[in-house]
């Protein structure tokens, strides 16, 4: 049954997925709509009623059959680079079509329209521009900010922004005015993985400058061409953009993405008691690493309030991860945030975490550095003396150095544990700490893995084990679509905590201990709808849900949660 007579129940929200469209366009403005354009879909009474007889080739046909024409030039490409381009250009045409094919195709496609792939793009965005999509905002232009929002609709138009400074992009760095396409990239997800509303989304880039020399050096480079500006006039911009969004778009949803290691935490801290506002480097993969290890202390039978984890590479990921795990200790204990951070040990640069590195640590590190009492000077470190010390139940690495987990240090941890939880997260691929088939040869085939990317499934001991990845498109996606749908105030602690207690229950191994921490990303709406029902109601117990209306009873809020996920079908258009 389609969506269409599903949700028919709730055909008066303003989100609902069920009815006709109204259009405003006809003619050639029509298909030039990419939310409204059919191409050789539109039927024989769309065709007359909105002017497209001799625009169209005379054949009807269905989407699935456009599905299929789509896929064969989408496959006729040369490289990955070319299909991220030839799906940028069909999401301008069409954007039902786009989605279709995205979700017919949704592992073989997923890494081109996101990680890696997207990382070529965004660094070739000067030279591959065509056409501008989202909202560019200039540190030298801050007075006509609300200017530039306004083209982008009025207090009702907007759900879910994704704004992004670029400072640090998918592991490549600084990358300017190009950090537009992972906002872009990531409003996507939203709606393939949450049923956010297209045409609800606005991606937005703060262009500060860049401090990469290579763009700057570019004839061709779209963006402010001089260094980043830091410090108060910084501040000033983002702030002014949030009052400004806020003004202009009083119940969107602010998601922060890829903001350098010095501002994202700081941001994060002076707006999550404001707004409802989120940032995926920080709270995401804190989230999603988090229910990875959940799932895997259920197989191992540890308790959380013992558990010893070690994070390797404290940036903005490991010390986002490093406060998810804390504030889920204290939330499911009687422990205090400090206390249960202390279970915790932080690794970087100079080696474990201290007091004693004063200045030189970051906000989001200070939490938990350690005592300097705890490790006199002649002790090193390093990481493997850390694991020998602290004998660890997980470990888990977001420090960009391959191979840092070597053999000596898995069999170290799995000396002291029976069955080692180990979590390598670097992305891309050629960055992560460890392979996962090393990993289950090291520790004779004991070990609990998860990856940030994706790998093949690994033979041992004559079994395959399927590899979960920690793909953070299982989580923040129905975290944003509950607290655009509960219209929260905030994204509360506890709601996130909801959040993973909902992933959790996805896992694969809660049943079966050889099958993967985490559920495979196909799945990813239905959990997102058990995403966004755990936060939903923690939202409504913590009083800070202002949408009305919200159903009580779980069969129904679910229903009620679906009947407002867009969907890629055609909808019948009349006339607005």
């Amino acid at each position: 049954m389609s969506a269409l007579k599903r949700y028919s129940r709730f055909k008066h929200l303003p989100r609902a997925v069920s009815g006709p469209l109204k259009c405003p366009f006809e003619g050639a403005l029509l298909l030039q709509s990419s939310e409204f354009n059919k191409g050789s879909a539109f039927p024989e009474n769309e065709r007359a009623a909105f002017k497209l007889h001799g625009l169209l080739p005379p054949n009807i046909q269905t989407l699935d059959e456009q599905v299929q024409r789509a896929y064969q030039q989408y496959i006729s490409r040369d490289d990955d680079l070319a299909k991220n381009t030839f799906m940028a250009s069909m999401k301008a045409q069409n954007e039902v079509l786009y989605y279709k094919l995205l979700q017919t195709h949704l592992k073989e496609m997923f890494s081109v329209i996101y990680t890696p792939t997207e990382g070529d793009a965004i660094q070739n965005y000067s030279r591959l521009f065509r056409k501008p999509e989202g909202c560019f905002l200039n540190i030298r232009d801050q007075d006509s900010l609300e200017e530039c929002m306004s083209n982008f609709g009025t207090a009702e138009d907007i759900d879910y922004i994704v704004v992004s400074d670029g400072e640090e992009i998918l592991g490549i760095g600084d990358q300017g005015v190009g950090a537009i396409l992972i906002s872009v990239a990531k409003l996507v997800i939203t709606t393939l993985c949450a049923g956010i509303h297209p045409s609800r989304q606005l991606p937005v880039v703060l262009d500060c400058g860049t401090n990469n020399e290579d763009l700057l050096k570019d004839d061709l480079y779209l963006g402010l061409r001089q260094h980043r500006v830091r410090g108060k006039e910084y501040d000033e911009f983002v702030d002014k953009f949030v009052q400004v969004a806020r003004k202009r778009f009083p119940k969107a949803y602010i998601h922060f993405e890829d903001f350098g290691l010095h501002n994202a935490k700081r941001i994060l801290d002076k707006y999550q008691s404001q707004i409802p506002c989120f940032n995926d480097d920080i709270q995401g993969t804190g989230c999603v690493t988090l229910a990875a290890m959940m799932a895997a202390l259920h197989v191992t039978q540890a308790k959380i309030d013992d558990v010893r984890v070690v994070v390797f590479g404290s940036g903005t990921a490991g010390t986002g991860i490093a406060d998810q795990i804390a504030d889920t200790i204290a939330t499911e204990t009687s422990k205090s945030k400090a206390e249960a951070a202390k279970q915790i040990w932080c690794i970087d640069k100079p080696g474990l975490l201290l007091k004693s590195h004063g200045d030189k640590l970051t906000p989001a590190q200070v939490p938990f550095a350690r005592d300097d009492e705890e490790w006199p000077t002649n002790k090193q470190h390093d990481l493997l003396s850390v694991i020998q010390q602290v004998k660890p139940h997980v470990l888990i690495g977001t420090s960009t150095k391959p191979k840092a987990f070597t053999e000596e240090i898995i069999r170290e941890m799995a000396q002291h544990v029976e069955r080692p939880i180990v979590f390598p997260l670097s992305n891309p691929t050629r960055l992560h700490e460890a392979q996962p088939k090393d990993l289950y040869e090291w520790t004779d085939g004991k070990a609990l893995v998860a990856t940030g990317s994706p790998f093949p499934p690994v033979e041992y001991g004559g079994k395959e084990y399927d590899i979960a990845e920690c793909n953070n498109s299982t989580c923040f996606p129905g975290i944003g679509l509950g607290a655009v749908l509960s219209q929260s105030r905030q994204v509360s602690k506890k709601m996130l905590v909801a959040a993973v207690q909902a992933l959790k229950a996805r896992s694969p191994a809660l049943d079966d201990p050889n099958r993967p921490l985490l559920p495979d990303v196909e799945d990813v709406r239905e959990i997102s709808v058990d995403i966004a029902a755990g936060v939903i109601k923690c939202a409504v117990q913590e009083g800070l849900a202002q949408q009305e209306g919200i159903p009580t009873d779980d069969a129904e809020l679910r229903e009620w949660i679906r009947a407002q996920m867009w969907e890629a079908v055609y909808r019948p258009l009349t006339k607005e």
